[in-house]
């Protein structure tokens, strides 16, 4: 099938979630504490939908199981990635999650592996990005003091900029953010502190303090990031990160864009603009907000427009 499969998400409300999906992606959210959209999701707690095509009405993990051969007859068992959208209108936790060794284990699932582009920052805004423990020990020492201000380091963000997070990695996304996460097809979160936030149940959320220093990387070093930019006719192309778990690259047209296929398939995001998506001579409207995957047989598209995207693909 020579066809995209523009893809409907699911939103997620969550206690630190905000309206910006509506505000700035002009989505139907469920309430003024929408935190998340699964935009591109196989995951079972979350499945994306087809919108359009012999597919439509057919959710993302059924064509996984049950037509391989869009998807170049992957092997993984699961559909590897997951893209997101998240809204934080105030700052998550203070979390880990595990790699594939440890996730498989004890949740069942893959680890979680992923990454940040920053979409909108309010000024001023701060994610924690690792930590300063230099053992194991230090570690649940300055946690079980609750030690935050000496334990986590703080950057600052603007739109545009990019992280990297390696399972292992202790993070947050602080207030006032909005991002675009590409992330291993994983669900499992380690708490490592809250801010003794209280639910609508007045309780607090559960912390996992043992699996969080059992995964933690210890001493943290930030990974070395390659980003590299190509400008081509009508288009410009930056390689974010390229790894074993995903390749993730920004592209920006303005023009008539011809693209080919380099992993097995392609997942795309509009972030900004209009256009049109061409594939073997039928056109499908492109705006802001929208999500889809180009299957194996797509080996060539052109996209005609202004348009700001975020692209992936697993593997290398």
């Amino acid at each position: 099938m020579k066809k995209p499969l523009f893809l409907k998400g699911v939103f997620k409300e969550k206690i630190w979630g905000g309206k910006k999906l509506k505000t700035l992606f002009d989505y139907s959210i469920p309430s003024d504490h929408t935190g998340e959209l699964w935009a591109i999701s196989a995951h079972k707690n979350g499945a994306s939908t087809v919108l359009n095509g012999p597919y439509k009405g057919k959710q993302l993990d059924e064509l996984w199981l049950n037509h391989k051969n869009l998807f170049g007859d992957a092997k993984e068992e699961v559909f590897p990635l997951l893209t997101k959208i998240i809204d934080a209108q105030t700052d998550l936790s203070v979390q880990v999650h595990p790699d594939d060794v440890y996730g498989k284990e004890h949740e069942n699932e893959l680890g979680k592996t992923e990454c940040w582009y920053i979409i909108d920052a309010e000024e001023g805004s701060e994610i924690f990005y690792g930590h300063h423990a230099q053992t194991k020990e230090e570690l649940m020492m300055l946690i079980e003091k609750g030690q935050w201000d000496q334990l986590l380091r703080k950057k600052q963000v603007k739109a545009g900029d990019f992280f990297y997070v390696p399972s292992g990695t202790i993070h947050a996304i602080g207030g006032g953010i909005v991002i675009l996460e590409t992330q291993q097809s994983s669900d499992t979160t380690y708490r490592v502190y809250d801010y003794d936030r209280i639910q609508d149940n007045g309780e607090t959320r559960e912390l996992h303090i043992e699996d969080s220093v059992a995964v933690t990387t210890v001493p943290h070093s930030d990974p070395e990031l390659n980003i590299t930019v190509e400008n081509k006719p009508d288009y410009s192309e930056a390689t974010l990160v390229s790894n074993s778990f995903f390749t993730v690259k920004e592209w920006k047209t303005d023009g008539k864009a011809a693209f080919e296929r380099e992993g097995l398939y392609t997942l795309v995001s509009v972030l900004n603009g209009e256009g049109t998506l061409w594939v073997e001579n039928e056109s499908y409207s492109l705006s802001k907000g929208n999500h889809f995957i180009l299957p194996h047989s797509v080996e060539n598209w052109i996209i005609d427009g202004t348009v700001h995207m975020i692209a992936s693909h697993p593997g290398k």
